[in-house]
């Protein structure tokens, strides 16, 4: 037997300096191996990453863009009047110029580009006498012996808004003083608007004498007329619109006209002899489009000091105008507008807080999941010498490999999309977020390496018991002072009470579940069916690799928040909708009306027509008088206003509206005497003045009478429904028949799917067919600035739909950015929500697949296979959506009362939601079909091909 050689020891010497061997290869970088090893979970990972930071960085900019667009709409509404500081001071005693007035506006401007910049090219300013002075011309207008009155101005850049009709512009070189041939000065040179000159009957070239005085008020000459170029611009806002054209002055019924002339800058210095005083003014429109709402407590503060503070007094020294005086209807405006803000504010934050709770467990279970998948490989690494520490850094430096870069992408493109000046919120929003979504698996990696300790019982219960202390302090704390305290800011604790009570609902229903399962579990096992009881028995116990059953219970309250958060905000828009649709009605006094101008009755036919239109379900046709007295109560005469409709008709209406209902039997005449007072019903405030069943005398405006009783009281009615008002409803047949005109109804309301336009073309087809010769239009009332001719003929009955009036309720971009933002926010809920759930099913698809190769191998079918899947996972969904149906119709009956809808209806309404079932099972049920099919799909594609990979590879576990 030969001895084979035996290889020769190592010897100490030193090592060879050759060059290393190519074959010899550094260790591949644990980063870089880990993300390759796999590549779908990294993906998934960085994509979770991504969506999440996307909507954190989103929702915060949309409710910015949201909340400055209602601002700005609102005080557009407002007009140019509400939104500019009006500054005057007195005009120097000499040495006015244009150039003083350009210089103080300079200095005006400087401090206003911090919080409330001013528009520049919307800015006027000028001088303006005080005091009108009566034209004594004799050939002027007078339409009721009154003289006509004028005002002298000076505008700055009035030449940019109107043209030159005729003559010219005053001139720019001063005017002498001198004496004229009668021993008066020269008179001023002015310019007049084309309308006003029409109204007064002055032209180019008449002289304007003012009452005679001491000091001699010098005359006035028009030199040219002037057209103005746009009426509607806001040039001629607030003290300017006599410029444009006659103005109308009332002195109880006798009516005089005001009229203002331009002045050039020649007769600038002598103006102020035309009312011996004149003032300097200076109108600064404020730029809307540049306010912000995050910003608007600095704003307030900044123009209160402007218009009386350290500012104030700063521009009075600099402008050398001690007595500078500024005045604005801002600071109102603002502080209206932050109180519609503060009060929309928590019913837009429903919404985000839902979808970030829902988001926070999902991250949370994507960790978790991640953690269990890896179990195995992390403990590996522990055992083999690797410390916590270590281990923990290498899962974050993976996570920040995929997170970071997702989450940067993911920032930028929220902050592209949504364009808004404010960054800060949505840079916090998304940073949180990302840290989230970096340390849920590192740190769920360290609660599964921490050494085991004795677990002890009272955890769960004292984590649950100090959740249900945080909900109750909620609860109690909406019900005391409601979502959204006046002059309050958003309280986090108010607007995550829905949120806490989906929570202790989760909890409650993670103890119940597995409960209620396993009883059907059992009662499924007495039965002869395999494949009802092993879903059933698995969907009690929990599937997982590890046999843990914690990651399972965080779909459901996933789930759970988004039918509880969804379910509530549905019903609080829901109530909206019914408050707006109610608020409209009773506006209108129907779904549609048709009303007539004073007594005149609608043309005949029109309201059977009417009452026949497709849609129309109750047709009200009624005669209204406001100019009716009440006879015979304790206060002896009253003036009430008369309704007269058909009992029937009238009392559903009422019904509808919720206003005044009564029964009909009430107003029913019988066969009585002909002189038998008709029954009537009365409204509050006359009951209190009259006597159940005495008899009280009506005259309408006719003069007519009529011998009414009390049959009933009503504290409102849908053709009058004011609450307080005096109001008495009559039936038709008696009450038409003594009563003049009660006969032809001068109104008609309508209920049903009423076509607005399709009423207004009846209405113009009922009218009366013009005359061979037309009548001559009536003459335009002087100096009103009116277009001659008649008004349309269909406006004589003006036709209103509730459906218009919702529109208009509805108009307000705070109340739609509100909307938008949390049916936005409850899509991406319910997609986190069904991730939740899907990423639940995707982690047993190991266990799964080989307990279906193992039954298949039994001769279990693939049907039966995919209703196991099903089994196993639809009663976790169903509890969900009942729970969540639950929780959310008592988060509405708890916190629904204490929410106040004034804002989003846009009227005030009296508080509160009201609960009803088709929001609520709405968001449940179409959330947990939504689950259902996702599982169904998943299970029916992706099971044949994983039970074919098992029967393959065998069972290696």
């Amino acid at each position: 037997m030969t001895t084979p050689p035996t290889a020769p020891r190592p010897t100490a010497t030193a090592p060879s300096s050759a060059p290393p061997s190519s074959t010899d290869r550094r260790p591949a970088p644990w980063v870089r191996t880990r993300l390759r090893a796999a590549p779908l979970a990294t993906l998934l990972g960085a994509a979770l990453a991504f969506v999440a930071v996307l909507l954190a960085a989103a929702l915060p900019r949309a409710q910015d863009r949201g909340a400055d667009q209602a601002l700005r709409s609102f005080l557009e509404r407002r007009g140019a009047a509400d939104t500019s500081l009006q500054v005057t001071a007195p005009s120097p005693d000499s040495g006015q110029s244009a150039q003083a007035l350009d210089a103080t506006l300079e200095k005006l401007l400087g401090p206003t580009e911090s919080t409330f910049p001013v528009d520049l090219e919307e800015t006027v300013h000028g001088a303006r006498t005080t005091k009108r002075q009566p034209l004594m011309n004799p050939e002027l207008s007078r339409p009721s012996g009154i003289p006509p009155s004028m005002n002298l101005l000076h505008v700055r850049e009035a030449e940019t808004h109107v043209k030159l009709a005729e003559g010219k512009w005053p001139s720019s070189t001063p005017t002498a003083p001198a004496q004229s041939t009668t021993g008066g000065t020269a008179p001023l040179q002015v310019v007049l608007s084309q309308k006003a000159a029409a109204t007064l009957g002055a032209r180019v070239g008449s002289v304007l004498i003012a009452e005679s005085r001491v000091d001699a008020t010098p005359s006035v000459e028009v030199v040219g007329l002037y057209a103005v170029l746009d009426e509607t611009d806001d040039f001629w806002t607030d003290n300017l619109g006599c410029l444009a054209r006659a103005c109308e002055h009332y002195f109880n019924e006798s009516l005089a006209w005001d009229v203002d002339a331009l002045v050039g800058t020649g007769d600038l210095d002598r103006m102020s002899a035309w009312s011996r005083t004149a003032e300097d003014f200076w109108r600064l429109p404020v730029d809307i489009g540049r306010l912000r709402a995050d910003r608007l407590d600095a704003t307030r503060q900044d123009i209160a000091s402007y218009i009386a503070g350290p500012t104030a007094a700063t521009l009075a020294r600099e402008t050398g105008r001690p007595r500078l005086h500024t005045t604005s209807w801002l600071p109102e405006r603002l502080e209206e507008a932050r109180a519609r803000t503060q009060a929309a504010a928590p019913l837009a934050a429903i919404g985000p807080a839902g979808v970030g709770g829902v988001a926070f467990v999902v991250l949370c279970l994507a960790g978790a999941l991640a953690a269990d998948r890896r179990d195995a490989e992390l403990r590996l690494l522990l055992a083999r010498g690797g410390s916590r520490a270590a281990i923990v850094g290498r899962l974050l430096g993976e996570g920040a490999v995929t997170v970071l870069p997702a989450a940067a992408v993911a920032t930028a493109l929220a902050v592209l999309l949504l364009p808004t000046p404010r960054l800060a919120p949505a840079l916090l929003s998304a940073a949180a977020v990302a840290l989230l979504a970096l340390l849920a698996f590192p740190v769920r990696a360290a609660v599964l390496l921490t050494p085991a300790r004795p677990a002890g019982r009272w955890r769960r219960p004292v984590a649950e018991l100090l959740v249900l202390i945080a909900t109750a302090a909620a609860v109690v704390e909406v019900r005391r002072r409601g979502v959204a305290p006046p002059g309050s800011d958003l309280d986090p604790l108010l607007i995550a009470a829905p949120l806490l009570l989906a929570l202790c609902g989760g909890l409650l229903l993670a103890r119940l579940q597995p409960v209620v399962t396993g009883w059907l579990a059992r009662a499924a096992g007495r039965s002869s069916g395999l494949v009802g009881f092993l879903g059933l028995a698995r969907a009690a116990r929990g599937s997982g690799a590890t046999g843990r059953t914690g990651p399972s219970v965080l779909p459901m309250i996933a789930l759970l928040l988004a039918i509880t958060t969804g379910g509530f905000g549905a019903a609080v828009l829901q109530s909206v909708d019914s408050s707006r649709l109610g608020v409209a009605r009773l506006t209108v006094g129907g779904d549609a009306a048709i009303s007539a101008f004073g007594k005149s009755p609608l043309p005949a036919g029109l309201a059977q027509a009417a009452g026949e239109l497709p849609g129309v379900r109750t047709s009200v046709p009624l005669w209204i008088d406001h100019d009716s007295s009440l006879h015979g109560t304790t206060v002896r005469s009253s003036q009430v206003t008369v309704v007269v409709a058909d009992p029937g008709t009238y009392a559903e209406l009422s019904r509808v509206l919720g206003c005044g209902s009564f029964d009909p039997a009430l107003l029913a005449t019988g066969a009585g005497a002909a002189d038998a007072p008709v029954p009537a019903l009365f409204s509050a405030s006359l009951a209190g003045q009259a006597v159940q069943g005495g008899t009280y005398s009506v005259q309408p405006g006719d003069g007519s009478e009529l011998k009414v009783r009390v049959a009933g009281t009503i504290d409102c009615t849908p053709a009058h429904p004011a609450r307080d008002a005096a109001t008495v409803v009559l039936p038709t047949g008696a009450a038409t028949g003594l009563m003049g005109g009660a006969d032809h109804p001068n109104r008609w309301l309508g209920l049903g799917d009423i076509d607005g336009d399709r009423l207004r073309a009846l209405v113009r087809s009922k009218l009366p067919a013009p005359s061979g010769k037309p009548a001559p239009a009536p003459a335009p009332i002087p100096g009103s600035g009116s277009a001659a001719g008649p008004a349309p003929l269909d406006e004589l009955y003006p036709v209103s739909t509730s459906a218009e009036a919702v529109d208009v309720l509805g108009s307000d971009p705070l109340q739609r950015s509100a909307g938008r933002l949390f049916w936005a926010s409850m899509a991406a809920a319910a997609g986190f929500a069904l991730l939740a759930v899907l990423l639940t099913l995707m982690r047993a698809v190991p266990e799964r697949a080989a307990l279906l190769a193992r039954l298949r191998t039994m001769g279990l079918r693939r049907r039966q296979g995919v209703a196991l899947i099903l089994a196993e996972t639809l009663p976790q969904t169903l509890a969900a959506a009942l729970g969540g149906a639950l929780v959310a119709a008592g988060a509405v009956a708890l916190l629904g009362p204490a929410i106040d809808l004034s804002t989003l209806v846009g009227v005030h309404v009296p508080n509160g939601v009201r609960l009803t079932a088709g929001p609520v099972l709405t968001q449940a049920l179409g959330l947990a079909a939504l689950v259902a099919a996702a599982v169904f799909v998943e299970a029916a594609t992706s099971g044949r091909r994983q039970i074919t990979n098992e029967l393959r590879a065998g069972d290696q576990r």
